[in-house]
This record gives C-alpha cells, sequence and structure tokens, in this order.
C-alpha cells in the first residue's frame, strides 16, 4: 500500500495568527478565509505557504466507497480538550509512541454528495497513557495519575448510557464545552490539514489510548469559511483495539473500564474502516457536512 503523503511543509509550525495580513479574523477562521478565496494556498505574513494536499493515492478509493458516504455524519462534544494549536501538518506524533495510524478523511457536502475543498479539517486524541498534549494535567484525572478519574466536566464523567455533560450526544450539537485554555507547551497528536480538489485530508498519528468512563475515540473538527461545520469522533473496533492494546506501550495501561458497547458517546457510523498497513494500520472514512448550514 502507497505510504502516505507527506508535502515539503511537513512538520512545519505555522502559527495560524501569523496569516495574511488584513484577513480580519485569526486561527482557523483566518486560514479557511484565506483557503476559499482562491486555489487554497495560503501564504503567511512571513512567506511561508501551506497548500492542501496532493490527490490523495487511488488505493483509498475503494475504502472511501463503503464508508458512510454522504450520509450526514453526527454531530457530538468537543469534549474539555479542544484548543486552537496552532499546528498544521499531517503528522501529529511527535515523540508519542504507539501503533502507527493513518487517517484518511474525506469530507462531503451531505446533500450534494460532492467533495468539499478548502476546509480544514482538525484531528486530537490522547496518546497510550490517556493523556492530552496541552491538557496533561487535566487529562491525567488528578494527582498525575494516567487513566485516573475523568475531571469534571469531561464526557467520560458521565454514567453509561447517560447524555454527555452538556447534552452533546450524537446529533446534538457542539456548543456545550468552551475552548481549553492549554495549561502545559506540549502539542503532541493534535494537527489540521486543508482539502485538497477530492476533499481529502491524510494524517499520520498512532492508535488512541484510552482514559476512564470514554472508549477509544478520535475528535475531529471541521471548518468551513469561519463556521465550525462539523464536531464528530472517530471510533475504532473493539477486536482491533484489543490487539493493539496487547502489546506497548498500551500493555502498561490496565484497568479499561469503558468500550463501544458501555460508551455513552459511541455510534456505529463513528467507526473508522480499518486496513493493515505496513507496520500500522490505515482507518477512512467520509464526512457529510452540513456546508449551507440548513440542517440537512
Amino acid at each position: 500500500m502507497a505510504a502516505a503523503h507527506h508535502d515539503h511543509h511537513e512538520g512545519q509550525r505555522v502559527s495560524r495568527r501569523r496569516l495574511i495580513a488584513g484577513i480580519g479574523s485569526v486561527g482557523l477562521a483566518g486560514l479557511l478565509a484565506a483557503c476559499g478565496r482562491d486555489s487554497g494556498s495560503v501564504t503567511t505574513s512571513t512567506g511561508e505557504t501551506v497548500s492542501p494536499q496532493a490527490t490523495t493515492a487511488k488505493d483509498l478509493t475503494a475504502l472511501f466507497a463503503d464508508a458512510n458516504t454522504c450520509r450526514l455524519t453526527a454531530d457530538t462534544t468537543q469534549g474539555p480538550y479542544y484548543f486552537d494549536a496552532d499546528k498544521i501538518r499531517s503528522d501529529i506524533r511527535e515523540d508519542r509512541a504507539g501503533t502507527r495510524l493513518r487517517l484518511a478523511i474525506r469530507v462531503q457536502d451531505s446533500e450534494k454528495c460532492g467533495p468539499l475543498s478548502n476546509a480544514v479539517v482538525e484531528i486530537w486524541h490522547c496518546d497510550a497513557a490517556g493523556l492530552y498534549s496541552g491538557a496533561e494535567a487535566q487529562s491525567s484525572g488528578g494527582g498525575g495519575v494516567p487513566g485516573g478519574a475523568p475531571p469534571s466536566g469531561a464526557p467520560g464523567g458521565a454514567r453509561p448510557g447517560s447524555p454527555p455533560a452538556g447534552g452533546g450526544a450524537p446529533g446534538g450539537g457542539n456548543g456545550e464545552l468552551a475552548d481549553l485554555t492549554p495549561t502545559d507547551d506540549k502539542r503532541y497528536l493534535r494537527g489540521a490539514q486543508v482539502t485538497n480538489a477530492d476533499g481529502i485530508v491524510e494524517f499520520t498519528t498512532v492508535w488512541p489510548g484510552w482514559y476512564r468512563g470514554r472508549t477509544v475515540h478520535v475528535h475531529a473538527m471541521v471548518h468551513i469559511g469561519t463556521d465550525r461545520v462539523l464536531t464528530t469522533q472517530l471510533m475504532f473496533d473493539e477486536a482491533l483495539n484489543s490487539k493493539v492494546f496487547a502489546a506497548q506501550p498500551y500493555a502498561a495501561h490496565t484497568g479499561r473500564d469503558t468500550f463501544n458497547d458501555n460508551d455513552n458517546i459511541y455510534d456505529a457510523s463513528m467507526l473508522l474502516k480499518v486496513t493493515e498497513d505496513g507496520d500500522g494500520h490505515l482507518g477512512v472514512i467520509n464526512f457529510g457536512v452540513d456546508a449551507d448550514r440548513d440542517g440537512q
């Protein structure tokens, strides 16, 4: 299977707050405003250029065909650990150990069933020990113990089967939690990419770990213009979770208490289609988004 695409800006930190002078907005909204004006290439105030990824390898075509094509993707809570991490990159691993995971996400208009180019897709997730960068103290569960009790306000704080904090069940909206103010300077396992002409982005990361009260998941957010048009999560088949977690560094983190069948956010539509990919795995999914915000 073809290796993940890496452009010549791979790993480069590009502050979204230095993007094109005069846009009138900051963060991801500024990036999207710049992308929407022309071919999708963004020139920063320092002369750096960020472009959408080149067309994804043909080996993904069949996988995308079976991955929830054009269905409106369930909207859910962003959780307590989201913030604009200023990381435009496809390889988000930094120093985190774990089983390599290549993620390919195709963004489509749920009504027109066509690709959406020049959208920004962000992902973020915990490491093998259940920690989130920028929020290591909070995500340790108190006392610095990885995998401890979920912090107040985390989706995992609710009883299995009850609505997540703020009522952010699939399809229930995503505005109930404020963006996090980071409490450390780590930025691993966070990144953003701009969709190409096929509506596709690719990331290289590691298989997520787990923390108490939640099943294994990756958070994702899609921005078009100044709007956050989708906030959702990606899930994994439990047989694959068990296989990955039998090896280090995951095996050192024991006592997992929440699985897909008792997670209060899990929905089958969030499952990635996963295949083996060299020494790791490839997961693909389609996001159907309400691009014109008319509820369809």
